[in-house]
């Protein structure tokens, strides 16, 4: 796919992972239309990209929604949905469980509801978790919804198509979702990536290069592309 003169529509799109993504195809020329709760917090923007509000567990403002972008080629979700649960499982909130499954809730509406606006040749790619297929102690949240996604993404590959959709699951990224800051971020950092075949945090720019090879690339759907350091080979 060209994507210069295509229109993507982004959730997630303000921050980490999902405004590189947005930036880079701004830079390709594509008109991106970036969305999250909080669109502030993307700050200045670059020209070609425009700021919405939405929040994707609300499928009512989600339909009005994709009603105003349409018609759209690429539909990408990186929304986090909301807070996930960490620890041990067998001593785990339960309520806290269940909510870490609102990423894949937001997920599914973000498909269900934008597919019908998407061009007979559009793509969709979702964003998941290197944890979906190894998971480290404490992350069984994280491992479940992950899964859940890239699932979710095989299991409807063959109703989309000719369109197509694909998840990028990256590993431990360097982006705001961590609260840490100065020599706390640092050695937090250098200890969930020790292990690792390349052991330093990935950048969200090196996430939404993976994001941009599923939407360009026409040969690929239902499938999952890993960025995270050689996690699953440690």
């Amino acid at each position: 796919m060209d994507v210069a003169g295509k229109k993507a529509v982004i959730f997630g799109g303000t921050s980490g992972i999902g405004l590189a993504a947005a930036k880079q195809l701004a830079a390709l020329g594509c008109e991106v239309i970036a969305i999250s709760r909080n669109p502030d917090r993307a700050g200045d923007v670059p020209s070609g990209i425009s700021l919405k509000k939405c929040d994707v567990l609300d499928r009512d403002a989600l339909s009005a929604l994709f009603l105003e972008c349409a018609p759209f080629d690429i539909l990408i979700s990186a929304a986090t949905g909301g807070s996930r649960a960490m620890g041990p499982f067998l001593s785990m909130d339960m309520d806290g469980y269940a909510a870490s499954f609102d990423k894949l809730w937001g997920y599914a509406n973000v498909v269900r509801f934008g597919a019908e606006h998407l061009t007979a040749t559009g793509a969709i790619v979702l964003v998941s978790g290197t944890p979906a297929r190894k998971s480290k102690p404490g992350q069984v949240s994280l491992s479940s919804v992950g899964a859940s996604v890239e699932a979710l993404a095989r299991a409807i590959a063959g109703e989309l198509a000719p369109r197509r959709i694909n998840v990028v699951a990256p590993g431990v990224i360097d982006t705001p979702i961590l609260p840490m800051q100065g020599d706390d971020r640092t050695k937090f950092y250098e200890g969930a990536t020790a292990d690792n075949l390349i052991p330093r945090a990935g950048t969200a720019d090196e996430v939404a290069q993976a994001i941009v090879f599923m939407v360009q690339n026409e040969f690929v759907t239902g499938t999952t592309i890993d960025v995270d350091g050689g996690w699953l080979q440690s």
